[in-house]
């Protein structure tokens, strides 16, 4: 379990260590889920293959087939944290839309719809489990899962490319474009963070800030030529030091938050088109 997010969630790794055993072992059974639906979608069988063992994990899950511990590990979370049943769903929704023989993202509607289903699901999720009731505070939940999607894609373009998925087009502005997006979101999950309990608040102020310098790594190619040569991008151990360092400051910052003013409703409401996001927190 630990070796599974030691090996594909270094950020989250990283950040783990400041939470406390009992949290760390139902956020492992949330990243043990994710995991498995990512590595199917990744996996180099054919697509048929993957659709099928798709559709049956899926079944499994609603089935609530425990004879598989991690679909039992997930519903003991989701019973336990009272996490609605609907967020799970769009997780599998998110994770079925790059079960094509190509993806392509259209517009920004279609960016922030899947962001939120791949990922604020994750986030909204993991605030579920850190015992954060506040809805304004778990909708700035939502927006740092989004965040860090929006990074990801503005890192794995090659990858994606590969893997014939099209978020953002393949040049460097428009890498610079996501990231100013993602930004937004960043900044606006902030105050958030103010919610979750003190005991566990400044793992996830680490992961943002080791996240969100993801950015600057990718900025720092300049060009698309550096950028392809570059491969995975990664924040170097020096750098999470830094990062956690300065999360210090951030820290006592929100112990001073009084009023949680939640300000990204712009994007939210291009969300609810398409999401009731008060059915889910």
């Amino acid at each position: 379990m630990t070796g599974l997010i030691k090996k594909h969630a270094k950020s989250f790794y990283w950040a783990s260590f400041f939470l406390s055993k009992e949290v760390f072992k139902k956020c492992s059974f949330l990243y043990n889920f994710c995991r498995t639906l990512d590595d199917i979608v990744d996996d180099n069988k054919m697509l048929d293959a993957k659709q099928q063992e798709f559709l049956n994990f899926k079944k499994n899950f609603t089935d609530k087939n425990f004879n598989n511990p991690i679909i039992r590990e997930m519903w003991s979370i989701i019973d336990s944290e009272n996490i609605s049943k609907k967020v799970v769903i769009d997780l599998f929704d998110g994770v079925e839309t790059d079960l094509k023989e190509k993806v392509q993202i259209n517009s920004k509607k279609e960016l922030l719809v899947y962001s939120y289903r791949v990922a604020g699901t994750v986030g909204l999720m993991m605030s579920k489990i850190l015992k954060v009731n506040s809805k304004e505070a778990l909708k700035g939940a939502i927006d740092l899962g989004i965040a860090m999607q929006l990074t990801n894609i503005a890192r794995d373009v090659c990858e994606d490319k590969i893997r014939n998925r099209k978020y953002i087009e393949h040049d460097f502005s428009s890498i610079q474009k996501i990231i100013e997006e993602s930004q937004v979101f960043y900044e606006n999950s902030f105050n958030s963070m103010s919610c979750i309990p003190i005991q566990s608040r400044f793992s996830v102020i680490v992961a943002r800030r080791i996240y969100k310098k993801i950015n600057d790594y990718i900025l720092k190619q300049k060009n698309i030529e550096n950028y392809n040569k570059a491969g995975k991008i990664y924040v170097p151990v020096f750098e999470k030091i830094i990062q956690t360092f300065l999360s210090f400051f951030d820290f006592i910052k929100l112990l001073f938050i009084q009023n949680l003013n939640y300000d990204n409703h712009i994007n939210h409401n291009i969300l609810k088109e398409e999401i009731n996001i008060n059915e889910r927190i």
